[in-house]
């Protein structure tokens, strides 16, 4: 097999033959070599010695063209692409040079770059004192999808990471990147922790930004200074663009995403009861991960700046009017509120999970936050609790009720309206799924009901509201059915003969 590149491999194999007493002809059999290749093993003592070639065993394809036109194209723009450059020689030269030398073209190219290049950033490693710095980013799990109640759930994780010791915390946020999540993602990490480090590092947050004009961005901006004020901390933020330079905690995210993802498959199963279990988990897989580094954590928490007496604002403060129909419109998305409120001017604090709802400092409710969807551009959290006692008044504008399907709790509640509407009349059927509605709000038992009348409805029962108020109403009282017998009109008449005779004597 002359020509034939023999490996270290081929080589070992030759000489244990040799050495169990094969001759060469049998061992470089064995080994897949020619006798010569053999001899030659032999004669260097089993050793592959690598030779230099210093000539060309093939004509340069390029050789007309790479110092008189490739390499001035290259000094010009050195981020041209092999690729760019072999189109460039085949508009200019027709079919002289064929796709097939594009790989010996990136070989050269790459040399080139290496050999006479521009100079490449480098990543200069930095040392990360104790208590310095505390690092905060927002992260996607990627290729996993979960799901709350079997629907998929979209979020980000929050990750605060201290940068000496690698302490992380995590929370789970709805929304995508945004102040609210920051602010309240890194108070929670740091009264966990237990102190503030001297310095709190972010990237640029421009997703945070995102459709804001000026005077929001400048607000944001300050109130950000004020929240790392509050703690001590000296806010600084890599160069928009430059993800390298929060490298302290771009690889922790693969880390901690990888350990969450081994946890998922551990435990069998992607779905959660709701987003608090899900969060609690995730607490779980992180607090594993930092008792790796207890020692260098229980280090630097000991020098960690004392927290100040009680937390700073963590929210947006908006205002928003209650609308006649009981609703009001945030940030492109409209929420019921109790009806009593209508015409009320309410403050909202804004977090990135939820609305808190205040009528001067008085808390009047607790909203779970929406975010408009790309289908009509707003979202809606509407709640059949806050305008049934208005529906059961009118009960037939439950038809033609803009939020209908938004008033039907649950996917056993859309199989009732189903129901009702095909097998009733329109008057009977908007009353009784209304009436169901309002048993549902009063009594607090809008899982149970809904249960017993899908029940019901399979065992081809009818239904009626008195069985249901009856069945989940305590107060719900009924009367029995008196019956009474109507004397004959004739005894009126001898009534009154008696009453004048007595009146006569």
């Amino acid at each position: 097999m002359p020509g034939k590149h023999i490996t270290n491999q081929q080589a070992n194999l030759y000489m244990k033959q040799r050495q169990q007493g094969k001759t060469q002809q049998q061992a470089a059999a064995k080994a897949g070599l020619s006798e010569r290749s053999g001899r030659k093993i032999e004669q260097q003592g089993g050793i592959i010695k690598p030779g230099k070639r210093s000539w060309r065993t093939r004509k340069d394809p390029l050789e007309s063209v790479w110092t008189q036109e490739l390499v001035p194209l290259l000094e010009s723009a050195p981020m041209l692409t092999p690729m760019s450059l072999l189109e460039h020689l085949q508009n200019k030269y027709a079919q002289a040079y064929p796709d097939k030398i594009l790989r010996t073209l990136e070989r050269r190219v790459k040399h080139w770059r290496a050999t006479d290049g521009p100079a490449k950033d480098v990543m200069i490693l930095q040392k990360h004192p104790v208590g310095k710095q505390g690092i905060s980013d927002f992260t996607q799990l990627k290729k996993v999808v979960i799901t709350i109640r079997k629907k998929p759930f979209k979020h980000l994780l929050y990750h605060f990471r201290l940068s000496h010791s690698g302490w992380s915390y995590m929370k789970v946020t709805q929304g995508g990147e945004s102040y609210s999540a920051l602010a309240e993602g890194l108070q929670e990490a740091l009264w966990q922790l237990g102190g503030s480090p001297l310095e709190h590092r972010t990237d640029s947050l421009s997703a945070a930004f995102k459709n804001m004009g000026k005077s929001d961005i400048d607000d944001i901006t300050n109130r950000y200074s004020q929240l790392c004020n509050h703690y001590k901390m000296i806010p600084t933020r890599n160069n928009r663009g430059r993800g390298h330079e929060n490298g302290s905690i771009e690889s922790p995210h693969g880390h901690l995403k990888g350990r969450i993802k081994q946890a998922l498959l551990l435990r069998g199963s992607n779905d959660f009861d709701d987003i608090e279990a899900y969060q609690a988990w995730v607490c779980q897989v992180v607090r594993q991960h930092n008792k790796r580094n207890a020692p260098h954590v229980a280090q630097e928490c000991a020098v960690l700046q004392p927290l100040p007496s009680m937390r700073t604002v963590d929210y947006t403060e908006i205002a928003a009017r209650v609308s006649s129909s009981a609703t009001i419109d945030v940030r492109r998305s409209t929420y019921t509120v109790p009806s009593r409120l209508i015409g009320n001017r309410l403050k909202i604090h804004l977090y990135h999970d939820r609305l808190e709802c205040y009528l001067g400092a008085t808390h009047v409710q607790s909203l779970a936050r929406v975010f408009p969807s790309k289908a009509n551009g707003r979202g809606r959290n509407i709640s059949y609790h806050h305008i049934v006692d208005t529906l059961v008044k009118k009960p037939q504008a439950f038809r033609l009720c803009h939020w209908r399907d938004d008033l039907l709790p649950t996917l056993s509640y859309q199989k009732i309206w189903g129901h009702i509407n095909k097998a009733y009349n329109g008057h009977i059927a908007c009353k009784l799924m209304v009436g169901i509605l309002h048993l549902a709000s009063t009594q607090n038992c809008e899982s149970d009901l809904a249960q017993y009348i899908l029940e019901r409805i399979s065992q081809d029962l009818a239904l009626s509201l008195p069985l249901l108020q009856q069945r989940f109403s305590p107060s719900y009282k009924t009367y029995p059915d008196v019956r009474v017998s109507q004397h004959e009109l004739v005894a009126y008449n001898q009534l009154i003969a008696t009453d004048i005779k007595e009146a006569v004597q």
